[in-house]
């Protein structure tokens, strides 16, 4: 949002583009590339343009205003009953010309109103925000459902591999007579599910790059994918209530109700300036040219009249509608309160929550990594009892199995952590572009 951002924010895309390989996209390019494309974000952009323009009409209420009029009359006059015409003295035309500008002193709801469209710049400039780090998460969301997909069919081809190897195996021993016939149809099973598993996954990932080439504008998107093994920093602070105090002053959503409530607060002003009088300070100058005379005249006369002075209006009474619309607006900037008092325990419970979640989701990491490594293990130990006769054909295939469920849980698992920590800033406000740059130093160069 503000200009200084913008220089650290193109250098960490020139350098995230320069360090990709020239078939692959990084987060932020494809983020740079939603900012030009994604409907939602240009509606957000169009409606900030919108606030500042009505915020600056504001200000005219409290500006000097001038206006310029001219009008041009015939006059035919009939005097003791001589008939006019166009050579008679009583027809006469009119040129007047008067230009007034006037200077409001004492206009309390103008002011208020002034007041008011300072608040609309803030409220404009944090709803944009909102709409800023939503689209930030959006774009990193599909950013990594693609990458989540490509590992799952990846991992689903090396599974049906492995199951094949298996089969044909079990084909060996039974032509040998060393195995059962069981043997050949589990693992032809689980072969046949496998390829099953490979139609869906292959599916799933068409759809999540649809899904993500429409939000970026762009076709054949090609995710950079993430390093591993991934080193992922907790949190900090680590602490959850540190998080939630940085939210009250940073959560555009708290920022929003906030100076909604300054609005209707000011807007109670408004109301109440319905009782008080107004001043003005006025002047003008008016040139009237009778050409031909006048009703009082056959002589052509040509008076210039400047006039300049205040003008007082006291309201005496409007019919109740002065003391319905304060208690109107009372009502409002109550309700502004309730809001305020809501969005903070609705943020405050988003962050918590947030954070607990990153900090769960590092444990379940730490956890599946070492899932990973027991399940290689019992895979092969599992194959070498196969071998040796003490293991049977379906123990080898689920050991394969768990082996390849685990590693798919572990790479959403990390997704999910490297979004979490996207979404625990968002949560409380401090989301920004730049931390984009960050999860780039953990993509594959």
């Amino acid at each position: 949002m503000k200009s200084k951002r913008l220089v650290p924010l193109a250098a960490a895309i020139a350098a995230a583009l320069s360090a990709a390989p020239a078939s692959a996209q990084s987060l932020l390019a494809l983020y740079e590339a939603a900012r030009g494309q994604d409907a939602a974000w240009q509606s957000a952009k169009a409606q900030y343009d919108a606030n500042l323009a009505r915020a600056d009409q504001a200000r005219a209420a409290i500006l000097p205003s001038a206006s310029l009029s001219s009008s041009y009359s015939r006059s035919h006059s009939d005097i003791g009953g001589i008939p006019t015409g166009p050579g008679n003295p009583n027809a006469y035309n009119t040129f007047n010309t008067t230009l007034t500008a006037t200077q409001p002193l004492y206009r309390p709801a103008n002011w208020a109103t002034y007041e008011q469209g300072k608040r609309q710049v803030q409220l404009a400039e944090a709803q944009l925000t909102g709409a800023q780090q939503d689209l930030i998460v959006r774009v990193s969301q599909a950013y990594f459902d693609v990458l989540a997909a490509q590992d799952t069919l990846e991992f689903v081809k090396a599974q049906k591999a492995a199951v094949g190897e298996q089969l044909a195996s079990a084909k060996r021993n039974f032509e040998v007579g060393t195995a059962t016939i069981t043997d050949t149809r589990e693992a032809q099973a689980r072969y046949d599910l496998g390829n099953a598993q490979e139609i869906a996954a292959e599916n799933d990932l068409r759809v999540k790059k649809l899904a993500l080439e429409s939000l970026v504008g762009q076709k054949n998107v090609q995710p950079v994918s993430v390093a591993a093994p991934l080193q992922l920093a907790p949190p900090e602070p680590a602490d959850p209530e540190a998080w939630v105090a940085l939210a009250d002053n940073a959560n555009p959503t708290i920022q929003v109700a906030r100076t909604n409530l300054e609005i209707a607060k000011l807007e109670t002003d408004k109301a109440k300036a319905g009782h008080k009088p107004t001043l003005d300070a006025q002047a003008s100058y008016t040139n009237l040219h009778n050409i031909g005379g006048s009703s009082g005249s056959n002589l052509g006369t040509q008076p210039r009249v400047a006039t300049a002075g205040v003008v007082l209006t006291v309201p005496l009474f409007a019919g109740f509608a002065t003391q319905n619309r304060v208690r109107e607006t009372l009502s409002l900037e109550q309700k502004a309160e309730a809001d305020l008092d809501n969005a903070r325990r609705t943020v405050a419970q988003a962050t918590r929550a947030a954070y607990l979640g990153l900090v769960s989701g590092q444990g379940q990491v730490r956890a599946l990594e070492a899932a990973e490594a027991s399940s290689q293990s019992a895979l092969d130990a599992n194959r070498l009892g196969y071998q040796v006769g003490v293991r049977i054909n379906i123990d080898v295939l689920n050991a394969q199995s768990q082996l390849y469920q685990t590693k798919r849980d572990l790479a959403q698992a990390r997704y999910n952590v490297l979004l979490g920590q996207l979404k625990l800033r968002q949560a409380n406000g401090t989301l920004v572009p730049e931390d984009l740059a960050r999860l780039n130093a953990l993509l594959t160069k």
